[in-house]
C-alpha cells in the first residue's frame, strides 16, 4: 500500500483536522502522531531506524493511505521521493500565531519533561528539537526557520502535486485538488489546544506500560474524531 497523500505542515497547523478530513474523504487510515503512540510497540522502533537514516517507509505506514503531523512531516521530501504518486499538502499559519502554540504545547517543558528519558524522547529530539539546537525560545529565529522551511516545500515541488492549505478555507480546495466530491459534514475542527500532554496531565503523566500507553492514545483519538465534526468542537 502506498501513500497517496502526504502532509507536509508542522505540528501545530491543524494536523489532526486534516488528519480527520482526509479519513472522511477516503484517503485512511492517516497516520499522525497519535498513531506513533497507539502503536508505539511497533511504530517506535521503526521511526527511531528512520532517524538514524535507516528507515523502511512501507513498513511504517504499512495500512495507511495518507499522513499528517510529525513525525511524518519532518520527513516530507524523502516521503516525496519515495512516493513519487502521492500529493503533498503543507498546511501553514501565521509564524507568529504557530511558534505561540508551540511554545504552549509541543515545545513545552511541561509536556516535553514527560518524554525526555523515553524512546519516544529520542524520536522527538530526532525530529523536531535536534533541528533548533537552543534557539527554540528565540521567536525570531524560529518564526523565520518556519517561513524558510515552508518556503522551501514551495519551491521544491512542483506547483500540481502541492496545496499550500489553512483548514479555515474549508473542504473545496482540499476536494479540488484531491479529486473527490465536497461532503456535506462540516469540516472537522479540532479545538486548538486539546493536546494529548493536556489529556496526559489529568492522568497525571502518559502511562508507562507500553500497552496501557497505546489504549490512551487510541481512545484519545477516538474522542477527539467524536467531536471533530461539530460546529462546536
Amino acid at each position: 500500500m502506498a501513500l497517496k497523500v502526504i502532509g507536509a505542515g508542522l505540528g501545530r497547523t491543524a494536523t489532526f483536522s486534516l488528519k480527520f478530513a482526509l479519513e472522511h474523504i477516503g484517503f485512511g487510515p492517516c497516520y499522525h502522531m497519535s498513531e506513533v503512540l497507539a502503536g508505539a510497540r511497533r511504530s517506535l522502533p521503526l521511526w527511531l531506524d528512520a532517524v538514524a537514516d535507516k528507515p523502511d517507509w512501507d513498513a511504517i505506514f504499512a495500512g495507511f493511505h495518507s499522513t499528517t503531523d510529525y513525525p511524518a512531516a519532518h520527513f516530507w521530501h524523502e516521503l516525496a521521493e519515495h512516493y513519487p504518486d502521492a500529493k503533498i499538502v503543507l498546511t501553514t499559519r501565521d509564524p507568529d500565531s504557530w511558534f505561540d502554540s508551540v511554545s504552549e504545547t509541543i515545545f513545552s517543558e511541561r509536556m516535553n519533561s514527560q518524554i525526555h528519558e523515553t524512546p519516544f524522547g529520542g524520536l522527538m529530539r530526532g525530529v523536531i528539537f535536534d533541528v533548533f539546537g537552543n534557539r527554540i525560545n528565540d521567536r525570531a529565529f524560529m518564526t523565520d526557520w518556519f517561513r524558510q522551511r515552508n518556503q522551501q516545500v514551495v519551491d521544491t515541488l512542483p506547483p500540481e502535486r502541492l496545496l499550500v492549505f489553512h483548514p479555515k478555507e474549508g473542504w473545496e480546495p482540499l476536494c479540488s485538488f484531491l479529486g473527490v466530491p465536497v461532503p456535506p459534514e462540516p469540516f472537522p475542527r479540532v479545538n486548538s489546544r486539546d493536546e494529548l500532554g493536556g489529556q496526559s496531565d489529568e492522568h497525571g503523566g502518559l502511562p508507562a506500560d507500553p500497552a496501557e500507553l497505546e489504549a490512551f492514545a487510541r481512545e484519545y483519538i477516538d474522542q477527539l474524531k467524536a467531536g471533530a465534526f461539530s460546529s462546536t468542537a
